[in-house]
């Protein structure tokens, strides 16, 4: 079964909590490893574009951890 890790709207990123955006992160970094690994041996990838989404991907995660991280510090009568 192929799954598209890289496919994740705002609205269910929103939903996760930490510790699935964590897990979706990692799952994510591998699958990057793979393909990169994949690119770099000479083999062609199979979609082009999918290194660049897996990109964009984890870079929305951790936007949204820092988000979540910060709304925590707040709730803790911290500063940001």
């Amino acid at each position: 079964m192929v799954r598209k890790l890289s496919l994740l709207k705002k609205k269910q990123m929103k939903q996760m909590t930490h510790p699935d955006l964590i897990n979706r992160l990692n799952e994510l970094k591998l699958e990057l490893a793979k393909e990169r690994g994949q690119f770099a041996v000479g083999g062609s990838p199979s979609n082009p574009g999918k290194i660049k989404e897996i990109k964009k991907t984890i870079a929305r995660i951790l936007t949204q951890i820092k988000k979540l991280e910060q709304a925590d510090h707040k709730k803790k009568g911290g500063k940001v």
